[in-house]
């Protein structure tokens, strides 16, 4: 059974940094895409990153590129978000998912997520002074 479980939310001051985590098991192989979504309230989910089973493809949300860097250490069954120069619209549930899927180039490929069939729970982010 797949799981995945995120870390690493809580509150922060504008201009500050988080580092979010995903904790992934029951892949019986590391072929399989890792992506990061957020919704905030009162709007749909978007997606923020995708990295690939090898890291050959990285997609970012253009609202987040330059802030944000995915990453995978597919040795601990790991993926991670590091969070930097965050803004108050960053504020949202933030969530990981994953499947056996390549990250698509665009943002409307991923369809609001329809492309994962595994999450998380969810970790919140708020950006707040």
């Amino acid at each position: 059974q797949v799981q995945l479980v995120e870390s690493g939310g809580g509150l922060v001051q504008p201009g500050g940094s988080l580092r979010l985590s995903c904790a992934a098991s029951g892949f019986t192989e590391h072929y399989y895409g890792v992506a990061w979504f957020r919704q905030a309230p009162g709007k749909e989910r978007e997606v923020v990153a995708c990295i690939s089973s090898n890291e050959a493809n990285i997609y970012y949300a253009d609202s987040v590129k330059g802030r944000f860097t995915v990453s995978r250490d597919n040795a601990k069954n790991m993926a991670y978000l590091q969070m930097d120069s965050l803004k108050p619209e960053d504020t949202a549930v933030y969530y990981c998912a994953a499947d056996r899927v390549v990250c698509p180039s665009s943002a409307s490929y991923y369809n609001g997520g329809t492309l994962f069939d595994y999450w998380g729970q969810g970790t919140q982010v708020t950006v707040s002074s």
